[in-house]
């Protein structure tokens, strides 16, 4: 790519941090798009992939470029000011994106190149690019382009509102009395100011010296949603994390909503549902309802026996928390699976302090991939928390070991005015041979700090695992020729896919114990630690699927049905009552923070969908070999065959090279039913 007169053209971050510099920065990417796009028009003569195609890829790695590093900056920086300016700025580089896609003179230089000669691959990204026009409305009219255009800049200005409510709105719950904190760990207590003492009875008081103060960021909130033994306290956190963004959020959402549907009805579709799923794996919105109904009836009766067992124990525990709500499931779960299983969650914490399990994450990632990384102490950052590692290949079968293949960025813990969901963000698009892609991991994981361990719950582990799975995506797919087609490049329905895929690999014990070590004693996690720990979560999955359901149907029908006939509370009770054994708790507004509508809009059922796949990807591991899950040449085969390609091939060829098959509901049958064996 183009060298250009700022310091460092390829971070935005880099320099002195302030909101001028961000708009300099992005100006310039929009600047060399604008170039390339010129240079594009400008060709006389034949149109060829060199001389027309090539020029809008390096037109489309600016537009990237500026798209991705201020929307990350937008989640991540730790200045108001800046998360401000490149708000607007992300604004302007989509504005600058659907002008593009609505550039009849490019799109018509795009038609006229003859790519016949060409690779495969080189084949698919134009058929995609001219497939993307069309989508964009680039044939229509040009009142209706304009309308199109309008419409695109409203509904961008409404998702970055919806998305920085979310991010902003911390709630804030205060505890009087530290007895209503009886149950939760006791490191947690202790960051906490709480005291244990000892009762004349042989019980414990908790005591503190002043009030208690807990926010629902998640190493905040879901500790006290497992643990917590008071009710009340429970159900106040819980309202509390699904009533952010709530009420500002819920008109904008409407308003997002009916944007959409305009859209599609101008571009000649019945639903933005439709439109959203016409160029992915799925298709309809109607092949989604009958994808939806499958995953249904292959988790309904599992689900109606796991609630059964949990119903039974907590009647014989007591009574009086019967009906069971929304906000006592995963503390009446977590109690059923000590008593079951033998297993307490919190007894397996101290094997996983964060600073363990981030190296023992990038140690197994180095292993089934055959890279590894390299700190770099000298690479810049947005904040002092964050680490930066080089990428190595280390395939000894390959010419290119030792070669930096990408740099990762690890930003992990919460602080004010982050993002607090738990992300991968593409930063720097990788070109073969021109430049190596960056990428970052954006969480919200317990922080180290002096005695504090910062130890995780395995949840937080097997989330870990997951978003560490987009990463190697992004990085080992980011070497392509195009630009267009590196990294996570596939349909937006397959994007879920090596993550699940990767969060398979934690209920495997030898991996477990190369870094799951008590942060006091050293030692590893006990084998039937985790054959417990293993039998005990897979109770409640076909719950969860339902739950996985509920959302996804609600993604779907927010933008299948006309907007201004929506009503999201009813619609969002419909679907509880629908898919959910547990009784719904009133004021629950979970829409306001729901910021998959904002990103994957009707499309939640990208889970799903992708599970199905995940588990049959992870099924060749144990089939290959089921005592070494890391089976070298299984994970080679995974990460030529399923990574490596990014978007240069479609994902159903990408499924058929690993597989050898189409997939199959049957892993996912198998999977849910372990719970109930």
């Amino acid at each position: 790519m183009e060298e250009e007169t700022l310091i460092d053209t390829l971070h935005i971050w880099n320099g002195t941090g302030t909101a001028a510099e961000a708009k300099e920065w992005t100006e310039s990417h929009l600047a060399a798009s604008r170039a390339k796009v010129a240079e594009l028009l400008a060709v006389e003569g034949k149109r060829t992939v060199e001389n027309t195609l090539s020029l809008f890829d390096e037109a489309q790695w600016h537009l990237r470029m500026a798209g991705s590093q201020t929307g990350v900056m937008f989640m991540v920086h730790p200045t108001a000011e800046v998360r401000d300016a490149v708000q607007e700025l992300s604004q302007l580089v989509s504005a600058e994106g659907v002008a593009l896609s609505l550039n009849q003179d490019v799109y018509k230089a795009l038609e006229a190149v003859d790519a016949s000669a060409e690779d495969e691959a080189t084949q698919y990204y134009l058929e995609r690019t001219l497939l993307g026009y069309r989508l964009a409305g680039v044939d229509r009219d040009e009142a209706t382009r304009e309308k199109v255009r309008s419409l695109a800049e409203r509904m961008t200005e409404l998702s970055m509102n919806f998305s920085r409510t979310v991010q902003d709105d911390v709630r804030r719950i205060t505890v009087e009395d530290a007895n209503d904190l009886l149950g939760l760990p006791e490191d947690y207590l202790t960051r906490h100011g709480v005291r244990s003492l000892a009762g004349a009875d042989g019980g414990v008081t908790l005591v503190a010296d002043a009030a208690i103060t807990l926010t629902t960021d998640p190493p905040e909130m879901s500790p006290i949603m497992s643990y917590a033994a008071n009710p009340a306290l429970r159900r106040k956190m819980y309202l509390a994390y699904n009533d952010r963004g709530y009420p500002a959020n819920k008109q904008v959402l409407l308003d997002l909503l009916a944007l959409r549907q305009e859209m599609a009805e101008v571009l000649g579709f019945r639903s933005w549902a439709d439109l959203a799923t016409v160029d992915q794996m799925m298709g309809s919105a109607q092949n989604m309802r009958s994808f939806l109904a499958e995953v249904e009836t292959a988790a309904r009766e599992t689900a109606q026996h796991e609630y059964a067992e949990l119903e039974a124990f907590v009647r014989s525990r007591d009574a009086k928390a019967l009906p069971l709500t929304l906000s006592d499931a995963r503390f009446w779960e977590e109690q059923f699976r000590r008593e079951r299983y033998d297993f307490d969650s919190q007894s397996v914490r101290p094997y996983f302090p964060y600073t363990q399990v981030e190296a023992g994450i990038l140690a197994t990632a180095g292993k089934l991939f055959r890279v590894r990384f390299e700190r770099d102490a000298d690479a810049p950052v947005w904040d002092p928390a964050v680490k930066a590692f080089s990428v190595i290949d280390d395939d000894y079968d390959s010419a290119k070991k030792g070669e930096t293949v990408g740099r990762i960025y690890l930003d992990m813990h919460p602080r004010e005015g982050k993002s607090k969901w738990f992300s991968e963000c593409s930063l720097v698009g990788g070109v073969l041979g021109q430049q190596v892609p960056e990428a970052s991991l954006v969480c919200n994981f317990p922080q180290p700090e002096g005695a504090d361990a910062g130890l995780m719950q395995y949840s937080d582990v097997v989330t870990y695992f997951h978003e560490f799975g987009h990463l190697m995506h992004e990085v080992l797919g980011g070497r392509q020729r195009w630009a267009g087609q590196s990294g996570i490049a596939t349909e937006g329905d397959f994007v879920e896919v090596p993550s699940q895929m990767l969060e398979e690999f934690f209920e495997y014990p030898e991996l477990l114990r190369t870094f799951a070590k008590h942060y006091e004693t050293g030692e590893p996690i006990p084998f039937e630690t985790v054959a417990r720990m293993t039998r005990a979560s897979a109770h409640g999955r076909a719950l969860s699927m339902l739950t996985q359901v509920m959302y996804a149907t609600y993604s779907m029908e927010t933008h299948d049905r006309r907007a201004a006939e929506l009503d999201l509370d009813a619609l969002l009770r419909e679907g509880y009552d629908r898919f959910s054994r547990y009784e719904f708790v009133d004021g629950n507004r979970m829409y306001a923070a729901f910021t998959h509508l904002v990103g994957y809009t009707s499309n939640y059922y990208t889970y799903l969908y992708d599970k199905v796949m995940a588990l049959e990807f992870f099924a060749e591991f144990a089939k290959s070999n089921a005592d070494d899950l890391l089976d070298a040449e299984t994970a080679m085969r995974y990460r030529r065959q399923v990574l490596e390609p990014g978007g240069s091939k479609p994902a159903r060829v990408l499924v058929q090279d690993f597989l050898g098959r189409e997939v199959s509901m049957q892993a996912l049958r198998g999977w849910i039913q372990k719970s109930a064996a």
